[in-house]
């Protein structure tokens, strides 16, 4: 009841936002951009404040808001994606300048996911960059850029890694959970156990056993485990298709944009939840390293699933304003987006 009340709560405030933000032009959005960054990063900041954060397991991640928690860096993933679109779209901005494109880009980006790997959240700091990222490559960002972007990404990795013995123990159990399945191969182990208990069909809604005791946060980043062995290979698969079809659905939008912001805004709100989805899977089928993300849409968490609302409501404003077949070469500084557009077109 206690998790299902909160959770309600914040659904019923998504809901209300997604309503409110597809009713609206998006291009309002613009406008506000500004704002809507310097309140994300001023609830970062106070997360961090002895007194004002809340501590849960080793990480402040939380503010109270009255009978809710709510988490900041939850909202900064949309607000950043707003003001990156936003600046990308500008006149002013020149994406292939180094003054005037990849330094301002590093800067903004780099200032909201330090402040979230501060708290610490690596996971939701690297959903922020991927995404980011990707929308500086279709906006028409210099091969030489992104290159260098992925050698910046690469040695923070390597320290992070290094430097953190979490983060080092995540790469161990991912590497070789078996010697260590009491330790830090621990959840790797409980999480693969739960997920193949399944079989193809499942042991039926509510009858998962590894959620009780064995796998940590059962109900946040390893639902998805208890979803394949509640409802086996078919559910698990289920939700897979579900998401590709979110996502499929997510990119027509984005070929029907009809402005560079809307098509920018569109684009960072679809990979946003499609590398979520990507990483919290590919975590507990362990393709990947666990990063603790949770699963868009399933996981318990109630800002986490209030921002994404607040950004379905933004796609379902961005379609409700296309009209018309996608048109294609832009500009020559939007490359990236008259590649995508052409392919969407064949």
């Amino acid at each position: 009841n206690y998790f299902v009340f909160r959770q309600a709560i914040w659904a019923a405030i998504g809901v209300a936002g997604m309503l409110v933000l597809m009713r609206i032009d998006y291009r309002w959005l613009r406008a506000i951009s500004p704002l809507l960054m310097l309140v994300a990063i001023v609830g970062l900041v106070a997360v961090l404040v002895p007194g004002i954060g809340l501590e849960r397991n080793g990480a402040q991640r939380w503010l109270s808001l009255g009978p809710l928690t709510g988490q900041p860096s939850e909202f900064a993933k949309l607000a950043l994606i707003i003001y990156v679109a936003a600046w990308l779209s500008g006149k002013d901005t020149v994406v292939r300048s180094f003054a005037l494109g990849f330094a301002p880009f590093v800067f903004m980006v780099g200032i909201v996911a330090g402040l979230i790997l501060l708290e610490p959240d690596t996971g939701t700091a690297a959903v922020l960059i991927l995404t980011t990222v990707t929308l500086f490559f279709i906006a028409g960002a210099s091969l030489s850029h992104l290159a260098a972007l992925m050698g910046i990404g690469s040695v923070a990795a390597g320290f992070l890694v290094l430097t953190s013995g979490y983060r080092l123990d995540r790469i161990l159990a991912f590497l070789n959970p078996d010697s260590d399945p009491s330790g830090v191969g621990f959840h790797t182990l409980q999480l693969l156990i739960g997920l193949g208990s399944g079989g193809i069909e499942g042991l039926g809604l509510g009858a998962s056993r590894q959620k009780f005791f064995y796998i940590p946060g059962s109900h946040t980043d390893g639902v998805f485990a208890v979803v394949g062995e509640e409802l086996g290979f078919i559910g698990a698969m289920g939700v897979i298709i579900l998401f590709a079809v979110l996502v499929y659905r997510g990119f027509r939008i984005v070929l029907h944009a009809q402005d560079d912001f809307g098509y920018l805004l569109a684009a960072g709100v679809v990979c946003w939840i499609a590398f979520q989805a990507l990483i919290n899977v590919g975590g507990i089928t362990r393709a990947i390293p666990m990063t603790g993300i949770p699963m868009p849409f399933l996981s318990y968490g109630g800002s986490a699933l209030a921002s994404l609302l607040a950004g379905i409501g933004i796609l379902l404003s961005v379609s409700r304003r296309a009209t018309g077949p996608p048109k294609t070469g832009r500009s020559q500084q939007k490359g990236g987006r008259a590649v995508i557009e052409q392919e969407g077109a064949r």
